[in-house]
């Protein structure tokens, strides 16, 4: 089985103890994260030799960056280092009918900053199997997303399957300009993993007598804009994670999958939040590893969704859980008793 290789930016999370706001906050924990480095340690806790590819500074908050992924066994060895700072983000997380808030702080960071030439591709995909980035790189700058356009290049060059979670982020660029970029970045990926909204959001396909906002999803109209979005790119699989709000401290939580043939629905969770961020890349990271080891379409859903809904138990950005864990919960065990 090859390298897990992903792309993007490890930021610094700063996050009031427990469910303080930021106004209240005397104090902010310091922990790790970001999209595709989340994927990332998924992945090497489910066994897999994945590799983080990122641009960080040398000094010791970017080194503490690198740590916060070695202690996982995610290779940090074609990390690139220079430019003069880790980007931030802040967490306020919310309760009941209270949401969850970020704030970011990340312009000027050294991703955002890098070269084309900072990184070697054909290098970075020798004895790769698959690429995974998200629509949160590119829209970081456009330097960044022709950096990202020529990776994707080189992982079809080798031969590397390509996915990528759209996540969208209205604080990073507006929903034309994701449109264009993504848009063209579509045209190498194989496998497309996007949330309820972000098929709208970026490309304008929507899911009819659906209201997000009001917690409201049909399921069955996913069906048509998961063809929609695999007939104008060729996508070989979209999956589309399907969450019904009941509030910031409960959700319901599903997901379905379109292989250009049938379409695939999981069961469905009742999941009470610890901690949100980083479920949709718990997703993606159970998907990659679920498809790699050659489990069945259904099967490789019921994973990924098992290993998202036990993300959301989980503090900080990592879902630090294993296959036994995920595969346990997927196969029916759901009560949370007590392991002696």
């Amino acid at each position: 089985m090859g390298r897990i290789v992903t792309f993007g930016e490890i930021m610094l999370r700063l996050a009031p103890e427990g469910y303080y706001r930021f106004v209240q906050a005397e104090s902010f924990g310091a922990t790790y994260g970001g999209g595709e480095a989340n994927v990332a340690v998924s992945l090497a806790n489910f066994g897999l030799d994945a590799s983080f590819v990122t641009k960080l500074p040398s000094h010791d908050i970017g080194q503490a960056a690198v740590n916060s992924l070695r202690r996982f066994g995610v290779d940090t060895s074609k990390i690139v280092r220079g430019g003069s700072r880790v980007g931030i983000y802040y967490l306020e997380k919310g309760a009941s009918q209270r949401p969850s808030k970020v704030i970011y702080d990340r312009a000027g960071s050294s991703i955002a900053t890098a070269d084309r030439s900072d990184f070697d591709w054909d290098a970075i995909f020798e004895g790769a199997e698959w690429f995974h980035f998200t629509g949160i790189t590119p829209a970081l700058g456009d330097t960044v997303a022709e950096i990202c356009m020529d990776a994707c290049k080189a992982a079809k060059a080798h031969g590397v399957t390509v996915s990528c979670d759209l996540n969208f982020r209205k604080n990073l660029w507006t929903s034309e300009k994701a449109g264009q970029v993504m848009g063209q970045l579509m045209e190498y990926v194989d496998v497309c993993i996007a949330n309820e909204e972000d098929a709208e959001k970026v490309f304008g396909i929507k899911a009819e007598n659906t209201d997000v906002t009001g917690g409201k999803l049909n399921h069955e109209n996913y069906k048509e804009v998961a063809k929609k979005l695999a007939d104008r790119f060729g996508f070989s699989k979209v999956a589309i994670t399907l969450r019904t709000s009941i509030s910031a401290s409960d959700n319901r939580w599903a997901a379905m999958m379109y292989d250009g043939k049938e379409y695939y629905f999981s069961k469905e969770y009742p999941v009470h939040i610890v901690d949100r961020v980083g479920g949709g890349d718990s997703f993606g990271g159970g998907l990659i590893y679920a498809t790699v080891s050659n489990y069945s379409p259904q099967e490789a859903l019921e994973f990924a969704v098992a290993a998202s809904c036990l993300k959301h138990s989980i503090e900080g950005d990592f879902n630090q859980v294993s296959v036994a864990e995920v595969s346990t919960l997927a196969k029916g065990d759901g009560s949370g008793r007590v392991q002696r």
